[in-house]
């Protein structure tokens, strides 16, 4: 029982990158206890395998021992420092497309004037990722880009963001069944993990298929109003809203994280103290 699989996001729910403080020394306190041999770490981000890197050494995170990375369109395993691509997910996912390629797909939308593809690091076999500028009828686009993924029996998750330093919109193509809660219930089927023995920590709306479902979760005090207003609206049953308190940290970022776990498995709140 005392095994735990620890999925968190990155962005404004581990790293300490909003508006919120952060609390002292919490984000210690999270790398000793993922240090434990009873523990697993998995990374769940939008962010490709560079940037994840790049966000650890700068944040000083521990280095997990999954990367759900890509916006849920690629897993690795690293084992003993090696970052290994994971196949079996590749396999689990690829029938969406429908035996399509990103090049397929590519070509299937050349006409599109607006649409520019993005850095190469940004694509990948199963992601393909395009700049739309603001305030061109983006949802007419993305309409018609669904219209004819549906007419080649495409089966296509389309998700549109927005980067506000660049001030430009962000498209990204993936399989339909490429998402973090698949990607995380893959990952509890492969290493024997049940739902006790998991939990996921967000902050955000993309974090929200996971928020609202049967898998443990932990939404971080530093979260969006919306998806705050959006989780109490549903009250899932295993969702936890961290609000501060645990060890007189304040609930946001790593602290709610650790807020959480003492939650869902309070006789991991002593060690946690412990380690402070």
């Amino acid at each position: 029982m005392n095994r735990l699989l620890l999925c968190t996001d990155l962005d404004r729910t581990l790293i300490p990158n909003g508006s919120q403080p952060e609390s002292p020394g919490a984000r210690d306190v999270f790398s000793r206890l993922m240090d434990r041999k009873d523990v697993k770490l998995a990374y769940v981000s939008g962010r490709h395998r560079a940037l994840i890197e790049q966000a650890m050494q700068e944040y000083r995170l521990p280095l997990p021992d999954f990367a759900i990375a890509d916006v849920g369109s690629t897993i690795y395993r690293i084992i003993e420092g090696e970052w290994q691509h994971w196949q079996h997910w590749d396999d689990e996912i690829a029938g969406d497309w429908h035996g399509m390629s990103t090049q397929d797909l590519h070509n299937l939308l050349a006409d599109i004037a607006l649409l520019q593809l993005q850095e190469q690091e940004k694509q990948n076999r199963h992601k393909l990722s395009y700049y739309l500028p603001l305030g061109s009828k983006h949802q007419a686009i993305i309409s018609d880009i669904d219209a004819r993924m549906k007419a080649e029996n495409v089966r296509a998750n389309l998700i549109w963001s927005i980067d506000e330093a660049k001030n430009v919109g962000l498209l990204d193509i993936l399989p339909a069944s490429a998402n973090k809660l698949h990607a995380i219930t893959f990952l509890m089927r492969q290493c024997g993990y049940d739902g006790e023995q998991t939990i996921f920590a967000g902050d955000s709306g993309n974090d929200l298929d996971v928020l609202l479902s049967p898998v443990q979760a932990v939404l971080v005090a530093n979260a969006d109003d919306e998806v705050r207003a959006a989780v109490q609206a549903a009250s899932p049953e295993n969702l936890y809203v961290a609000s501060g308190g645990f060890l007189n940290m304040n609930g946001c970022y790593s602290a709610g994280i650790l807020e959480g776990i003492a939650h869902f498995r309070p006789e991991f709140a002593p060690l946690i103290e412990s380690l402070q």
